[in-house]
């Protein structure tokens, strides 16, 4: 017998509680509701790389898809959550066979001085404590340990049923919603603790090591960004904020290594130029001349001579 999806009410009125201007103070916050609904991705249905000025709840109550934020890759699945803060580059695809449903949360969070006798009392610690880990929860998906999910529902059925002190039930669900969430990276702080890879430098030097590997034959940007589970405009842009000078792009670096194996075949003497420049990856030798001539200001024959005579 197939399990009833607690959420699918919220499709019969997807947008009744974005029709609500849910403003209020939490603390020293001005808290601004911006969307909160249940979405679904059809299979295989992707969300190009953006951002967003606000903070952004993702919580997967059904389906599997992925997830890369900033630079680094995740698998969704049931139970799932992660937050995207103001100008967190992410990417969002559903799974190729199956769908995913998604609850989505969008605030704004404005920081308010205090008015004349206005009392810091405990709710602006706690404010103050919930937004600050906010905004430092760390990049990667955590499970909802403490039904943040519920909340959805809970503040769909107050909106939709608008008994006394629905709105401000609402309100309460939603500031659940920011708690939950920090409580549930509570228990995986240790985690952060632990030595951890410069993702960035990784990657980079996974896909040279692979390139060095495999010079020898046709290879693609898509080939090495595959290898690496990106895509090839990823692994572009990879290339470019390892090289800030701007020079060291993937052929520019896949050159390099070429003429390096070349260089190291010349200085032997023993192949000719021809099988040299098979066997590194050029196509003919006449273009390893052009290439060669260009970046050593020789051909390779003066080039050899050079290096073996020493002269």
């Amino acid at each position: 017998m197939a399990t009833v999806f607690p959420y699918s009410v919220m499709s019969e009125r997807p947008d009744a509680l974005e029709r609500l201007d849910l403003r209020f103070q939490w603390g020293p916050y001005d808290i601004h509701v911006l969307r909160f609904h249940l979405t679904y991705f059809p299979a295989g249905r992707s969300v190009a790389f953006h951002k967003h000025a606000e903070y952004e709840f993702h919580f997967i109550p059904r389906g599997k898809g992925k997830v890369i934020l900033v630079d680094q890759e995740y698998s969704l699945k049931p139970g799932l959550f992660y937050l995207t803060g103001p100008g967190v580059m992410h990417y969002q695809e559903a799974g190729e066979r199956e769908g995913m449903d998604e609850l989505c949360l969008h605030i704004d969070i404005v920081e308010r001085i205090a008015a004349d006798g206005e009392d810091e009392d405990l709710e602006w610690a706690e404010a103050r404590s919930c937004i600050g880990k906010l905004k430092a929860l760390p990049l990667f998906p955590a499970l909802d340990t403490h039904d943040a999910m519920r909340c959805f529902l809970n503040a769909y059925e107050a909106c939709n049923e608008y008994y006394a002190g629905s709105y401000t039930t609402i309100k309460q669900n939603v500031i659940q919603i920011l708690l939950r969430s920090v409580r549930a990276y509570d228990t995986v702080n240790e985690t952060r603790l632990l030595p951890t890879k410069d993702m960035k430098a990784y990657r980079y030097q996974l896909a040279v090591e692979f390139m060095q590997a495999n010079y020898g034959g046709p290879l693609s940007l898509e080939e090495v960004a595959e290898k690496q589970r990106l895509s090839a405009r990823q692994m572009q842009r990879l290339f470019k904020e390892m090289n800030r000078d701007g020079e060291h792009t993937f052929s520019r670096v896949l050159e390099d290594i070429r003429l390096s194996a070349v260089c190291r075949e010349l200085s032997e003497g023993v192949k000719s130029i021809e099988e040299i420049a098979t066997m590194t990856g050029f196509s003919t030798s006449n273009y390893l001349h052009a290439v060669f001539r260009k970046r050593y200001g020789m051909t390779p024959s003066d080039y050899r001579k050079q290096t073996i005579t020493g002269g």
